[in-house]
C-alpha cells in the first residue's frame, strides 16, 4: 500500500497531486456567458474552497481518502459518468502506476485481469524514465520543446487469459512544474550537451539531479485497446526480424500474436508452401513450423489433400476456406473430404486454411487450427485479410532465401567458384553489368585469372580399381549366364531345335571369353546378348511354357530393372567406390574450413576412383598485402596431416565396406608460382600458359608411373609417396617427414626413389614414408609450422 507517492521514486522532480490547474480553468468558467456552466463552475468551486489543500498539493495518499467525494465533483466532468462504462479513463501522477481515479470500464478490465495482476507501464526502460522525466521539465518549464514521447502500453489478461494490448495516450493540462532551489540554472549550451548524450544517465543527473523539481497535478490517461493493431505489428516485426525467425522461441511467440489477434486461447499456426511444377503442397524446412495438413509427411498431392470444393477455393480462386464445426462437417461429407479427415484425425474442432497468394500465384497455406467448435468461422478469418501482406512478403524472401541457398549448394557441389575467388567473378560482373547498362550491345565478360600462386595436389587413389570393377563385372555376367545356360538347356531337352542349341553354343563361347579373353568391348556384347536376344524369348515361354514360369521368374526376379542385367558385384563394387570418396570428401571439406581460416586459398576437390584435391595460395588470391612463404609452408604441412588422416580414417573403416579394396596417397609439390585461369567453357579453373602446362601433365600421370627401373608403381598402400623435382623440395619435405615421425603419425621406413621418364618431363623423384594408423587420434589433431619450428629449436 503507498502510503506517500515519493516513496521509493527515483526521478528528477517530487510528485504532489494538485487540482490547481483544473481549478483555474473552473474559474474562467465561472465567468461564463452560459449561465449552466459558470452555475456549475462556481458550485464546483464552493465545494473546494473549504479545502486549500486540494490547491496546494500533497504527496500523501491518505489526503485523497479523505476528500473523496470532494474530488469525484472536481472530476465529473472529466470522467463523465454517461461514458463510464465505455470509456477506458484514469487520473494518476505521471510515470507512476498509482491511480486515484478510474472509469467503471477501467476497473471492470482490472477486476477480470485477477487478484494477483500487477498494473505496470510497458516499453519502457528505466533510465528512461529519468530521461523522459528531464525532457517534461525542459518543456514545462524552460519552453524547450524535446521529441521523446514513446509509446506507452498496459498489457491486461482478458477473462480468457489472452493479453491485450492497451496504449496510453497522456493529458497533462493539468500539470505545472516548479524548481526547487536544488535545481541548477540551465543555459542552451546544457541542452546542446544533452542532446548528444542521450545514452549519458549521470549527465542527465548531473543537470537535473533527483528531486531538484516539484510537480505539482495529475494527469488523466485516456486507454484505448490496440490489440488487434498491436498483433499485425508484432506479426510484421516477426516476420521481418530474419534472426528471429530462427529462434526456436519464434513459432510459440507467432501463435501468441495470432491468439490475441483472434481471441482463441487453443489457436494453433501452421505453414505449407505450394510447390507449382508437382502440384503440391511441402512442409517449411524449419523444425519449428508444423503443418496440420500434412502432418508428419513431407509433402501431398494437392488433389488427395482436398476435396473438390475446397481444391477450388484455395488452389484456384485464392480465398480462404473454413471449417467452422469439423465433426458436423465430417459426417456430411461422409469421408469424402480429406481435409476435413486429417482435422479429425487431430483432435480438431474448427479450422481456417487461408492461401497466400500474388498476382493470382499460390505461394503458400497459412493454417489456423483450434479444439473449440466454431471458435474459428468464416466471420474472423477476414481478420486475417490485414496480415496477408505482411506474410506475404516473409513467404517471398523464404523463398528467395531457399533459392539462394539452392544456388549456393549447387555452386558448392556443381561449380568451381570457391568462396575464395567469388570477388573476383563479382568483381567482372559488376563491369559486365556496367558496360550493358553504358549502351555496350557486346560486353565481354573480363577475363578471371590469377598470377603467381603456389599450387598443391594431392590424391587418395583406390588401388587396382580397374581389375576390380572387372573382377566384379565378370561375376555379375557369369552368374547370368549360368542362369540363363540352366534354362536354355531345360528347353533344349523338351524340344530339340536347332537354335536352342545355338544359343548354348554362344553361351559357352561368352563364358570361355570372361575367363581367357574379357575385353573392352565384352560386357557390352554379352549385356546386349542378354537385351535383344535372351529377354524377349524367356518372355514368350514364359507365356507359352507352364514348366518354365518359375525358372524364369527366378531369373527376372534377379534383374535389375534400370540395367537389364544382373547387378550385384558390380553394386557392391560401385557402393563401396562412393562410400570411399563420400567419407573421404567430407573429412576433406572439414578439415578445409580449418585451413581457410589460417589462411584463404583456392580449394576445389574431384571424386573419381578416391579423391584428388587442388589448392592455390598467394598474393592474387587474398586481395591483401599479407601473403608470405609461411603460408605456403604452413599448408603443405596442413595438407600431409590430412592426406594422412584421410588414410587413417579409411582403414579404420574398411571392414564397414561392401569389398576389401586398398588406396595409395600421393602429393604433388610444385616449387615455382604459376598462373591459373578459368575456362568459361569447361566450367574450372586451370593452369596459364605453355609453361605451367608441364605441372598438368605431371598431375594426369605421376600417379601410374613405375619406379624407375622397375614394374613397381611409384604409389603404394601404407605409404604416403610426395613427388618433386628440386632438391630444396626433398630437404623441405623431409623436415615434414622427420616431424611427423617425432609425433607418431609417420613411420621410419623413408626412400628417396628415382620416377621413370614421363612424356616431356624428366628427373621427377619421389619420398616415400610408411603412415602409421592410430585408433585413436591425437589430442592435438593438426600440428602448423610453428610446432615445427618450435620442435626444430627444442
Amino acid at each position: 500500500m503507498i502510503l506517500d507517492l515519493n516513496d521509493n521514486i527515483n526521478l528528477p522532480f517530487t510528485l504532489e497531486i494538485s487540482f490547481n490547474k483544473l481549478i483555474e480553468r473552473y474559474e474562467e468558467l465561472a465567468k461564463s456567458d452560459d449561465e449552466f456552466i459558470a452555475a456549475k463552475a462556481r458550485r464546483i468551486l464552493k465545494t473546494q474552497e473549504p479545502y486549500p489543500i486540494l490547491r496546494d498539493g500533497f504527496s500523501k495518499t491518505s489526503v485523497l481518502k479523505k476528500h473523496e467525494k470532494e474530488i469525484q465533483i472536481l472530476l465529473q466532468d472529466s470522467f463523465s459518468e454517461v461514458l463510464s462504462l465505455n470509456e477506458i479513463k484514469t487520473a494518476s501522477v505521471p510515470y507512476h502506476n498509482f491511480i486515484f481515479n478510474a472509469s467503471k470500464r477501467f476497473k471492470k478490465i482490472i477486476k477480470t485481469a485477477g487478484p494477483d495482476f500487477e498494473l505496470v507501464i510497458k516499453n519502457m526502460p528505466e533510465d528512461d524514465w529519468y530521461i523522459l522525466s528531464c525532457t517534461i521539465i525542459m518543456a514545462f518549464y524552460y519552453k524547450y520543446e524535446i521529441n521523446f514521447k514513446r509509446p506507452l502500453y498496459y498489457e491486461i489478461p482478458d477473462e480468457n487469459g489472452i493479453i491485450r494490448i492497451y496504449k496510453i495516450l497522456y493529458n497533462a493540462d493539468f500539470m505545472e512544474v516548479l524548481p526547487t532551489e536544488n535545481a541548477p540554472k540551465l543555459t542552451q549550451d546544457d541542452f546542446d550537451e544533452l542532446l548528444d548524450n542521450f545514452e549519458n544517465i549521470e549527465l542527465w543527473k548531473e543537470k537535473f539531479p533527483p528531486q531538484s523539481y516539484i510537480t505539482k497535478g495529475f494527469v488523466i490517461s485516456n486507454i484505448f485497446d490496440v490489440t488487434d493493431d498491436q498483433s499485425i505489428s508484432n506479426i510484421k516485426t516477426t516476420l521481418i526480424g530474419s534472426n528471429k525467425r530462427k529462434t526456436e522461441g519464434f513459432m510459440v511467440d507467432f501463435q501468441k500474436i495470432f491468439r490475441s489477434l483472434l481471441g482463441i486461447q487453443d489457436l494453433e499456426v501452421g505453414f505449407s508452401v505450394f510447390n507449382k511444377e508437382e502440384n503440391t503442397l511441402m512442409k517449411l524446412h524449419d523444425s519449428s513450423v508444423s503443418s496440420f495438413l500434412l502432418r508428419a509427411k513431407e509433402e501431398f498431392k494437392c488433389e488427395n489433400l482436398f476435396c473438390h470444393y475446397s481444391y477450388d477455393k484455395i488452389l484456384k480462386n485464392k480465398t480462404n476456406f473454413t471449417i467452422s464445426n469439423v465433426d458436423k462437417s465430417f459426417e456430411n461429407a461422409k469421408n469424402k473430404s480429406p481435409q476435413v479427415k486429417v482435422l479429425k484425425d487431430q483432435g480438431f474442432k474448427s479450422a481456417i486454411f487461408a492461401p497466400i497468394a500474388e498476382n493470382g500465384e499460390l505461394l503458400a497455406v497459412l493454417e489456423l487450427v483450434s479444439k473449440i467448435p466454431r471458435a474459428l468461422n468464416s466471420i474472423n478469418s477476414n481478420k486475417l485479410a490485414d496480415v496477408m501482406p505482411f506474410l506475404l512478403s516473409a513467404i517471398k524472401r523464404s523463398k528467395l532465401d531457399e533459392e539462394n541457398l539452392i544456388q549456393a549448394i549447387i555452386q558448392r557441389e556443381c561449380t568451381s567458384i570457391h568462396p575464395s575467388v567469388k570477388w573476383k567473378f563479382e568483381s567482372a560482373a559488376r563491369q559486365f553489368i556496367k558496360e550493358e547498362y553504358n549502351g555496350n550491345e557486346n560486353p565481354a565478360f573480363k577475363k578471371i585469372s590469377f598470377d603467381n600462386v603456389y599450387p598443391l595436389f594431392g590424391q587418395i587413389d583406390v588401388k587396382g580399381s580397374s581389375e576390380a570393377r572387372n573382377n566384379a563385372t565378370k561375376k555379375d555376367l557369369a552368374l547370368q549366364l549360368k542362369m540363363v545356360e540352366k534354362i536354355i538347356k531345360t528347353i533344349f531337352e523338351k524340344e530339340r531345335l536347332p537354335i536352342f542349341e545355338q544359343l548354348i553354343f554362344q553361351i559357352k563361347t561368352f563364358e570361355k571369353d570372361l575367363k581367357s579373353n574379357f575385353k573392352v568391348d565384352s560386357e557390352q556384347k554379352i549385356t546386349q546378348f542378354f537385351l535383344y536376344e535372351i529377354a524377349p524369348l524367356f518372355k514368350y515361354q514364359f507365356k507359352t511354357k507352364p514348366y518354365l514360369k518359375e525358372d524364369i521368374e527366378d531369373y527376372f526376379s534377379k534383374i535389375d530393372s534400370s540395367l537389364n542385367v544382373i547387378y550385384y558385384y558390380r553394386k557392391n563394387y560401385d557402393d563401396t567406390i562412393s562410400l570411399i570418396n563420400k567419407n573421404m570428401s567430407s573429412l576433406l571439406d572439414r578439415k578445409q574450413v580449418e585451413a581457410q581460416a589460417m589462411y584463404p586459398h583456392f580449394f576445389e576437390r574431384f571424386k573419381t576412383d578416391g579423391v584428388e584435391h587442388n589448392m592455390y595460395i598467394g598474393e592474387a588470391i587474398t586481395k591483401e598485402d599479407s601473403f608470405n612463404e609461411l603460408y605456403l609452408y604452413n599448408l603443405r604441412l596442413w595438407q600431409m596431416q590430412v592426406m594422412i588422416e584421410m588414410e587413417t580414417a579409411f582403414y579404420n573403416r574398411q571392414f564397414k565396406y561392401p569389398i576389401a579394396l586398398d588406396v595409395a596417397s600421393m602429393i604433388l609439390v610444385f616449387n615455382q608460382p604459376l598462373s591459373i585461369r578459368f575456362r568459361t567453357d569447361e566450367k574450372h579453373f586451370d593452369v596459364d600458359g605453355t609453361y605451367n602446362a608441364r605441372y598438368e601433365v605431371v598431375k594426369k600421370r605421376v600417379d601410374k608411373a613405375n619406379i624407375k627401373g622397375t614394374d613397381e608403381r611409384i604409389t603404394s598402400k601404407g605409404k604416403l609417396t610426395i613427388v618433386y623435382s628440386q632438391q630444396e623440395d626433398e630437404f623441405e619435405y623431409l623436415k615434414y617427414v622427420n616431424f611427423l615421425q617425432s609425433k607418431n603419425k609417420l613411420g621410419k621406413d623413408v626412400e628417396i626413389l628415382e620416377l621413370e621418364d614421363l612424356q616431356g618431363v624428366t628427373g621427377l623423384k619421389a619420398i616415400r614414408v610408411n603412415i602409421l594408423y592410430q585408433k585413436q587420434a591425437d589430442k592435438k589433431e593438426f600440428y602448423t609450422y610453428d610446432d615445427l619450428m618450435k620442435t626444430i629449436k627444442s
